[in-house]
C-alpha cells in the first residue's frame, strides 16, 4: 500500500470513529416528550379524590403498573387531590397506561461511502418498524449496530424506541370523562423504568395545561 492510500485510509478510520462517537453521545442526550392534553370542567382539587385504576385490564394488579402508578399518585397528591385506594369512595378515576414499541433502526452516513457524501440514504432516516402497543403502538427489545464503514457504504445504526402514557380522569359519580392526556417520545433507551416516571413528570408539566395544545418538554437524559 502506497503513502496515499495509507494517508486515505486513516482518514477514513478517523471520520468513521468520529460518527461512532458522536452516536454513542446521542444516546446519552435529553429527548423530547410531545405532550397532548383535552380537559372538560376539570374541578379544582379541594374536596376531591381520586383512585388510580390500569386503563389496560392486564396490567391491573401488577407490581410494575404499581410503581408506576405511585408516581402518577404523588403528582395528583402535589396538586391538593386526595389519594384513596378504593375506586368506590373516591370522586374522581384516574385510569392509567403506558407501553413501549419494539424499536426501529435509525441510520446515519459518514459521508465517504461510494454512493456520494451521505451515501443513498440523504444523510439521516429511519428504516425497520416493528412492534405494537395500544393506541400508541409501542412494545421491544435493544441493540446497537455497527456497519464496517470499508465493506458497508459508511453506514452505522442504532436503535430508537417510542414510548408513551397515557392518562384519562372520569368523575365517578357518572363517568363522565374530565380530562384526556398523552405524552410520548422517542429516545435511544428501552428501560421503562426510565421513561414512565420521565413521561409521567412532562405529562404533570403546568398540568392541566390548555385544552387541545400539544407541546413538547425536554426530559433528562437516562444516567448510565
Amino acid at each position: 500500500m502506497n503513502e496515499n492510500a495509507r494517508s486515505q485510509l486513516g482518514r477514513l478510520r478517523l471520520a468513521a470513529a468520529a460518527v461512532l462517537l458522536m452516536a454513542l453521545a446521542a444516546c446519552a442526550a435529553p429527548f423530547n416528550a410531545n405532550v397532548s392534553r383535552f380537559q372538560s370542567q376539570l374541578p379544582a382539587p379541594a374536596g376531591q379524590s381520586f383512585a388510580i385504576v390500569a386503563d389496560d385490564p392486564k396490567l391491573a394488579g401488577g407490581l410494575e403498573f404499581s410503581q408506576y402508578a405511585s408516581i402518577v399518585r404523588d403528582r395528583m397528591a402535589r396538586l391538593g387531590y386526595a389519594p384513596v385506594e378504593d375506586p368506590a369512595r373516591a370522586t374522581l378515576i384516574v385510569r392509567f397506561d403506558y407501553g413501549l414499541d419494539t424499536g426501529r433502526e435509525r441510520v446515519t452516513s459518514t459521508g465517504i461511502g461510494a454512493a456520494g457524501p451521505w451515501g443513498p440514504w440523504g444523510g439521516y432516516g429511519f428504516y425497520g418498524r416493528r412492534g405494537g402497543w395500544g393506541g400508541f403502538g409501542f412494545g421491544g427489545p435493544w441493540h446497537y449496530g455497527w456497519y464496517d464503514p470499508f465493506f458497508d457504504n459508511s453506514i452505522q445504526s442504532y436503535t430508537v424506541y417510542t414510548s408513551g402514557i397515557s392518562l384519562k380522569i372520569d368523575r365517578a359519580a357518572d363517568g363522565q370523562r374530565l380530562f384526556e392526556g398523552k405524552a410520548e417520545a422517542v429516545s435511544t433507551s428501552n428501560r421503562l423504568q426510565y421513561l414512565v416516571p420521565n413521561l409521567v413528570e412532562a405529562m404533570f408539566t403546568n398540568f392541566p395545561g390548555n385544552s387541545g395544545e400539544t407541546v413538547r418538554i425536554t426530559v433528562a437524559p437516562e444516567k448510565k
